[in-house]
């Protein structure tokens, strides 16, 4: 299962719209591997990490990822690309994390 944002959605930045799935990288890793294989895509834009959007809701990657898993069941392998979205302005998170032992 291939789980993430618009990069693994496919979104198309030129109009919005979404490439084909033989375009996205889930369609390219599922040629790859050949007919034995089946990437599931659990995509969604906007879709964070590990944080609550103020604007779209069921954006938190965290609490997603579970019921999925169990929707999809058996799942092999989980590819995770997540992150990016996390630190976009509205979010106010950083990369650099404070050491508590100072």
């Amino acid at each position: 299962m291939c789980y993430g944002d618009s990069l693994t959605w496919g979104y198309d930045p030129r109009d919005g719209t979404r490439y084909p799935f033989d375009q996205r990288w889930p369609g390219i890793l599922e040629g790859e591997l050949g007919s034995g294989s089946r990437v599931i895509e659990e995509a969604l834009s906007g879709r964070t990490a590990v944080t609550d959007s103020p604007l779209i809701p069921n954006r938190n990657g965290r609490t997603m990822l579970e019921p999925l898993l169990e929707s999809h069941a058996p799942v092999d392998l989980c590819i995770l690309m997540l992150g990016t979205n996390d630190a976009a302005p509205c979010y106010h998170t950083s990369i650099l994390q404070k050491d508590s032992r100072r």
